[in-house]
């Protein structure tokens, strides 16, 4: 199963649109998973839009939009526990890990956002993937998101740029 990880739209306050490459791979992924800062209602209904199934999580800029802090999904023989993950900078890592071991048991994988960065790796027996923003937004140096292959419990990660 192929899964698109986002985060961190910011629209409008950012960016006016998701790139039409990145809309391309959300509407071809079999799930999609939006790790928070859609920054309005009407990104959100565009993300649901394009994606055929949706896990999705409140950021730090999205008091109302009605979702979640956190969500947990099986894909592919995973568990992918959904965050935003704000907070500061410092300690980011070893907060959203934390975190993931609280909701699920192995083979888990953390999906959160809030530094704009793209990171892959295990912290503290956590894979953590952090797509980056999907529309570039400062603090962010160009506009990335990842695309996950899942099967029996493997994940073949691909990080996407614009």
């Amino acid at each position: 199963m192929e899964i698109a990880l986002v985060s961190d739209t910011h629209i409008p306050s950012r960016a006016s649109r998701i790139p039409d490459a990145f809309r391309e791979r959300i509407r071809a992924a079999g799930h999609v998973v939006h790790a928070g800062d859609f920054d309005s209602k009407g990104t959100l209904a565009d993300v649901e839009d394009l994606a055929p199934e949706l896990t999705a999580v409140a950021g730090n800029t999205d008091p109302r939009v009605g979702l979640p802090e956190r969500a947990t999904v099986e894909l592919g023989g995973v568990t992918f526990v959904v965050l935003h993950g704000a907070g500061s900078k410092r300690g980011w890592e070893d907060r959203v890990a934390a975190a993931v071991r609280e909701e699920a048991d192995e083979p888990r994988v953390g999906v959160a956002g809030h530094t704009h960065e793209v990171f892959d790796r295990e912290v503290g027996g956590v894979r953590l993937l952090n797509p980056g923003s999907a529309t570039g937004a400062a603090p962010a140096d160009r506009a990335t998101m990842m695309t996950v292959d899942a099967a029996d419990g493997d994940l073949d990660v691909t990080v996407h740029e614009v």
